[in-house]
């Protein structure tokens, strides 16, 4: 799960959508079309949807989908779903960079990719791009919560602009209607982040219609997200220091690394200087504790980044905040890694916030409550979904799940896959990669294992996975910048 601040530099894939996607003819339910980065003729397809369920003859929306064809002639039945993350991810944009890690199964399984409602070109429902604001303003919580007002006032004038439709529940309602319109029996659900959350949601509503589902960092839905963001991010920094104090080289450059963290905060807020990371141009503003928190979550997502938080860390401890600054954007690149803010928000503020007086969550003593506080005020304005109580039950799965959980995961660590897998009881296999941060399908053996779970015939076959191979997948090393040489 991502939070939008940090979701625009967050996980998981990237890449860009092509040419729109046109509606189907209503003889097929899709027509050839192409996506930027695939250099082969897919299929896209359209299907029209009521926004509110209850009124099937009132406004209108459309669900757009993506499907990649096998490869091989003599294909299986059982196509694979991908469900993005976020939530506000769009599933279209990202399949050019998800493709090459689903090439085995694509050999004999169709793809299938669905803009959930809100996200992509499925009724959309998307704020201002804040990458080029200043840093002054685009940093400041109440400037954020002034933009994201005034986004919701615009998308309430849209045609599909009525925010309480855009549940995980009425969602997978589409896309159980995009299964039918291919003509599909049951397939297998691969969801990411958000998308194990919007997987365990289709699966409770759909279970018929399920034949192998795999959760890539568990985000079920009772983890009221406010309220675990911080105590998640807090563990997985305090790993970094962790790891910086047994790896011999960098407790020797960064002896004091907590120390000089605890300083670092303490001395805020403070006066500083630093280009922009998008323009360049130099920027003046004032950094606040929860700047600086929110600087050092975004890499935490990805081991490798993460390892140069010693060194940057050390640097804004003597007035250099531009390597803080490079870590927390180096994922905000493609349009892929953008989220539809307003799905983001009509989503948790219908699912998790209501719920944060059950939360048990302990606040991270660095991160406190600052996530709690923006969401809640948010929220307070934020028309809300109906949300079933049924969508916080985890039933018993009636067939194969294997989770994946990264041990330095900030937002989805092995703790939530723990308590899924108990759930779903024996159908469910948990694999852990102790050293891996938020999505490990892309990490070293497991796209295999995803493959052999899903291609294997029989279910007990496909659950009797050998994951040694991915538990032994060592942390990156602490990245240690060169040092000047001294002179004698």
């Amino acid at each position: 799960m991502r939070r939008p601040r940090e979701a625009l530099a967050a996980l998981l894939l990237s890449a860009a959508a092509s040419a729109p996607l046109a509606a189907p003819s209503a003889e097929a339910p899709t027509r050839p079309c192409r996506i930027e980065g695939v250099p082969t003729e897919l299929a896209c397809g359209a299907i029209r949807r009521p926004l509110d369920p209850a009124r099937p003859d009132g406004p209108q929306i459309e669900v757009h989908y993506l499907v990649i064809p096998a490869l091989a002639r003599n294909k299986r039945p059982d196509p694979v779903l991908l469900l993005a993350g976020g939530p506000g991810q769009s599933a279209i944009q990202v399949a050019a960079a998800t493709l090459p890690r689903l090439s085995r199964l694509n050999h004999r399984r169709d793809l299938v990719f669905i803009d959930q409602r809100g996200t992509g070109r499925s009724a959309p429902l998307e704020c201002p791009d804040e990458r080029h604001l200043p840093l002054a303003e685009s940093l400041d919580p109440q400037a954020q919560l002034q933009r994201l007002q005034q986004c919701r006032t615009a998308l309430e004038r849209l045609p599909h602009g009525d925010l309480r439709f855009y549940t995980t529940t009425i969602a997978m309602q589409d896309f159980d209607a995009v299964r039918a319109r291919l003509g599909v029996a049951s397939w297998n659900l691969i969801g990411a982040s958000y998308g194990s959350r919007a997987a365990l949601e289709y699966q409770r509503q759909f279970p018929q219609h399920v034949r192998r589902s795999v959760l890539d960092g568990a985000a079920p839905p009772d983890m009221v997200l406010p309220a675990s963001f911080s105590t998640d991010s807090q563990a997985a920094l305090d790993a970094v220091f962790r790891a910086c104090e047994r790896e011999a080289a960098c407790s020797r450059r960064f002896p004091q690394l907590r120390a000089t963290w605890g300083r670092l905060l303490q001395g805020l807020p403070r006066q500083i200087s630093m280009d922009h990371p998008v323009s360049g141009a130099p920027q003046r503003f004032t950094l606040t504790r929860e700047m600086l928190l929110r600087s050092v979550r975004a890499p935490l997502y990805v081991p490798a980044l993460a390892a140069a938080l010693p060194a940057a860390i050390e640097a804004a401890a003597q007035g250099r905040f531009e390597g803080l600054a490079g870590l927390s954007g180096a994922l905000s690149g493609g349009k892929g890694a953008r989220l539809a803010a307003g799905l983001h928000f009509s989503v948790v503020c219908a699912e998790d916030v209501p719920r944060l007086a059950l939360a048990a969550d302990a606040p991270g003593a660095d991160f406190g409550r600052s996530d709690e506080q923006l969401y809640t005020q948010v929220c307070k304005t934020w028309p809300r979904g109906s949300v079933p109580a049924a969508f916080y039950t985890l039933p018993a799965a009636g067939s194969p799940v294997l989770l994946l959980s990264g041990g330095a995961d900030p937002v989805t660590p092995p703790r939530h896959g723990a308590r899924v897998a108990r759930a779903l009881g024996p159908q469910a296999v948990h694999v852990v990669v102790p050293e891996a941060g938020h999505g490990v399908m892309a990490v070293g053996c497991v796209r295999e294992l995803v493959f052999r779970f899903i291609d294997r015939a029989a279910d007990v076959a496909a659950r009797a996975l050998d994951a040694g191979c991915a538990t032994r997948i060592p942390r990156p090393g602490a990245f240690l910048p060169p040092q000047p040489e001294t002179r004698p």
